[in-house]
C-alpha cells in the first residue's frame, strides 16, 4: 500500500525542479564564500556612495544653486551655465591646456611604455630581470605629495639640476615659475613614475606567448627583432588596442594627474598648467560657484565619452578588438 501510495504523488514539474536545484546550489555556494562576497561589499559600496549617487548631482547645472537651499538648486536656469563657459576663454584655455598635456603625455608614455616590456621580456637572466622590474615599478607606489615634493626639490634654483646648468653656463633656470617648461616637467615626472607600472599588463600578455611559435620562426630564420615584429605584438595586438581605447577616452580628464599639477602649478604657470580640473576647483570651491562648475564638469564628461565611443569604433574595425 505504501509503496502504491507513493507512486501516486505527483511529480514536480521540471521548472520547479531546475529552480529547487539552482537555490540550493546557490546557498551552498554563498555558505561557502560569504568571506569573499562581504570583501567585495566594500568596493561595492564606495562605488554607489561616491560615483553613482553624485550623478543625481548633475542636475545642479540647471539649477542655479545657493548656498543653504536645496542641494539640488532651487531655481531652473536651463543652458545658461552652459553658455556661460562657451564664452569664457579662461574654460578655454583650460581645456587646451587639459588637451596639450594628457596627449604630449599619452604620445610619450604609450610607446616608451610598450617598448620597455618588450625590452624586459628579453630578459633571459631571472634575477636581473625581477631586480629591474622592481626598480621601475617602485615610483609607482610612492605618495604623489612626495613625488610633486621631489619634483620642486630637483628642479628648484639651487636644486641639482641647476646645479648642473650652472656649471656649464653660469645662470640658472627658474622651471617651476616659467609656463614653457611646465609641459615637460609634468611628461617627465609622469613617465619616471608610471613606465615600469604600465608594463605589467603587456608582460601578462606576452607571458601567455607559446614558446613553439618562437621557435618556429628560428626555424624560419627569424631573429630576435623579427620574432617580436611577427610574433610578439600581433598576439598582444588585443591588449595594445584596450589600453589605447581607454587612454584615449581620458583625454579631455586630467584624472590622477590632478593632484600633481595642483601640487605643481602656481599662477605663474596658469597660461600652461591650469587644466579642467584645477579650474573647476577655483570656480566651484574657492569662487562657491557649483552651478557653473558643475556644467564644466557635465560637458568634460561627455566629450570623455564621445572620445572613448570613437576610439573603440576605429579599433573595431582597424585591430578587430573593442571594448563593446
Amino acid at each position: 500500500m505504501s509503496k502504491i501510495k507513493r507512486n501516486a504523488e505527483p511529480a514536480l514539474p521540471p521548472e520547479k525542479q531546475k529552480n529547487d536545484y539552482l537555490t540550493v546550489r546557490l546557498r551552498k555556494h554563498f555558505r561557502k564564500y560569504w568571506q569573499y562576497y562581504l570583501m567585495m561589499l566594500v568596493p561595492l559600496l564606495f562605488y554607489i556612495v561616491f560615483r553613482y549617487v553624485p550623478i543625481a548631482g548633475n542636475i545642479v547645472a540647471f539649477r542655479r544653486y545657493r548656498a543653504g537651499s536645496s542641494i539640488f538648486g532651487d531655481e531652473w536656469s536651463g543652458l545658461k551655465y552652459f553658455k556661460m563657459f562657451w564664452n569664457d576663454n579662461n574654460f578655454w584655455r583650460s581645456f587646451r591646456n587639459t588637451l596639450i598635456l594628457n596627449i604630449s603625455y599619452l604620445l610619450v608614455r604609450f610607446p616608451l611604455t610598450l617598448t620597455f616590456a618588450l625590452l624586459l621580456n628579453e630578459i633571459r637572466q631571472l634575477r636581473w630581470k625581477k631586480f629591474v622590474q622592481t626598480a621601475s615599478y617602485l615610483p609607482h607606489f610612492i605618495s604623489i605629495v612626495i613625488v610633486a615634493g621631489m619634483v620642486r626639490e630637483i628642479i628648484s634654483t639651487d636644486g641639482p639640476l641647476n646645479r648642473l646648468i650652472e656649471m656649464y653656463t653660469g645662470s640658472t633656470i627658474s622651471f617651476i615659475t616659467l609656463p614653457e617648461w611646465f609641459p615637460t616637467i609634468f611628461v617627465v615626472s609622469g613617465l619616471w613614475q608610471s613606465l615600469g607600472w604600465g608594463t605589467i599588463l603587456y608582460l601578462a600578455a606576452m607571458s601567455n606567448i607559446s614558446p613553439t611559435l618562437y621557435e618556429a620562426a628560428q626555424v624560419d630564420g627569424a631573429g630576435r627583432f623579427r620574432q617580436v615584429w611577427n610574433v610578439t605584438l600581433p598576439l598582444i595586438l588585443p591588449v595594445i588596442s584596450t589600453l589605447l581605447i581607454l587612454d584615449i577616452g581620458f583625454l579631455v580628464n586630467s584624472g590622477m594627474a590632478f593632484e600633481k599639477i595642483f601640487l605643481l602649478y602656481n599662477p605663474l604657470t596658469y597660461e600652461t598648467a591650469d587644466v579642467i580640473s584645477t579650474y573647476v576647483l577655483r570656480v566651484g570651491i574657492y569662487s562657491g560657484n557649483y552651478s557653473y562648475a558643475t556644467a564644466i564638469n557635465l560637458f568634460e564628461g561627455l566629450i570623455n565619452l564621445v572620445l572613448l565611443s570613437l576610439a573603440n569604433i576605429v579599433s573595431r574595425r582597424v585591430s578587430g578588438t573593442a571594448l563593446w
